[in-house]
C-alpha cells in the first residue's frame, strides 16, 4: 500500500504518517493539550488567532517532519472545517480567516520549498472522519455518515458526493432568537449544539457546566439539553428523509454530552414510515487519528483519479 500523509484541523492541527489505512509512528499535534500560545489557554483559540498563511505554514512544517528528508509520500491529505470546493475554503465560520483562502496551492507551494513534491487534496474534517470510519472498518463500499460535536457540528459522509455538506448548519428550529450560530443563520443546529453557541447563550456558565447543572435539576439547563438533543435528533431525522436509514456515527471533542438513550426516543418520534426505520446510532469516543487517516485515505484516492 501507499504511503501517505493525513492532517486534520479543528481544534488543534493533528498530522500522522499512514501506511494501508494505519498510523506509522506517532502522531503530531499543535498546539499540545494544555499548552497557552500567546497567552491563549484554549487550543481553538489559538488557531483563530493564527492567519490563513503561518497555519498553511504550520501544516507544511508538521508534514515535513513526519516525511524523512529526501523521501516522498504518494499523496497528502489536509483535512479543515468549512466548504472546501477546487482545494479552496469558500467559507469557514469556526475560522474565519480562511474565507478565501487557496489553501491546496498553499499547502503544494510550501512543501516544494521543502522539497517535497506530493499531490495535495483539502476535504473537510466531518468528511474526513467518515473517510477514516470507512477504512478503519472495512466499509469502503458502504454509505458512512457521522456528526462531529465539538466547537461547530460537522457532517461527514464517505463516499463523497458533490455539494455543501453543511449539515451544522441545518435549519432545526422556527424560533427567530434562536440566531447563536457563528454564521449569522437562525435555527440552525450548529446555533444550539456548538462549543462557541453555548458559550454565547449562557454566559454566566461553561458548557460543561449547563450539563452538570442539568444533571442536578436545573430546569433552565434540563430544558436547554432536552433543546440540544432535539436538535441532533431533528438533523439526523432529516438526513434520514433525504438519504434513508443505515447506520449513523457520533464522535468529536464534545461527545460525551450525548444522552443516545434520549436520542432514540426523540428519533422514534421523528421517524414513523417503516421503511426508514432501520437505522442504526453508534457513539465513538473522539478520535483525531480517524480524520488523519480519512484526510490520507481520499488523497490517495484522488492521486490516482478515483
Amino acid at each position: 500500500m501507499a504511503r501517505t500523509v493525513g492532517v486534520t484541523m479543528t481544534d488543534r492541527v493533528v498530522a500522522g504518517l499512514i501506511d494501508d489505512h494505519k498510523i506509522s509512528g506517532e502522531l503530531l499535534r499543535y498546539p499540545l493539550a494544555g499548552a497557552v500560545i500567546d497567552g491563549q489557554a484554549d487550543e481553538m483559540d489559538s488557531l483563530i488567532e493564527m492567519p490563513a498563511d503561518g497555519l498553511c505554514e504550520l501544516i507544511c512544517d508538521k508534514i515535513a517532519q513526519l516525511v524523512p528528508a529526501g523521501s516522498q509520500v504518494e499523496a497528502v491529505g489536509v483535512a479543515m472545517p468549512g466548504i472546501i470546493r477546487n482545494g479552496i475554503i469558500e467559507d469557514s465560520p469556526n475560522l474565519p480567516q480562511l474565507k478565501g483562502a487557496h489553501v491546496e496551492e498553499a499547502v503544494r507551494t510550501g512543501l516544494a520549498a521543502r522539497n517535497l513534491v506530493s499531490p495535495v487534496t483539502i476535504l473537510n474534517d466531518a468528511d474526513a472522519a467518515a473517510a477514516g470510519l470507512a477504512a478503519t472498518r472495512g466499509q469502503l463500499d458502504r454509505l458512512v455518515r457521522v456528526w462531529t460535536i465539538g466547537n461547530g457540528i460537522g457532517f461527514g459522509r464517505f463516499p463523497y458526493t458533490e455539494g455543501p455538506w453543511e449539515g451544522g448548519h441545518m435549519v432545526v428550529t422556527l424560533d427567530p432568537k434562536e440566531n447563536y450560530c457563528a454564521c449569522g443563520g437562525r435555527g440552525h443546529l450548529e446555533g444550539i449544539m456548538g462549543h462557541r453557541a453555548m458559550r454565547l447563550r449562557f454566559l454566566d456558565l461553561e458548557p460543561d457546566e449547563v450539563f452538570e447543572h442539568a444533571r442536578k435539576g436545573d430546569k433552565r439547563c434540563q430544558d436547554f439539553v432536552e433543546r440540544w438533543h432535539l436538535g441532533v435528533a431533528a438533523a439526523t431525522a432529516s438526513q434520514i428523509h433525504l438519504e434513508g436509514p443505515g447506520r449513523f456515527y457520533f464522535t468529536g471533542r464534545n461527545i460525551q454530552r450525548l444522552d443516545l438513550s434520549r436520542l432514540k426516543d426523540h428519533l422514534y418520534q421523528m421517524v414513523k414510515m417503516s421503511p426508514l426505520q432501520s437505522y442504526t446510532l453508534e457513539v465513538l469516543p473522539e478520535d483525531p487519528t480517524l480524520a488523519v487517516i480519512g484526510a490520507a485515505a481520499a488523497a490517495e484516492h484522488a492521486s490516482k483519479g478515483c
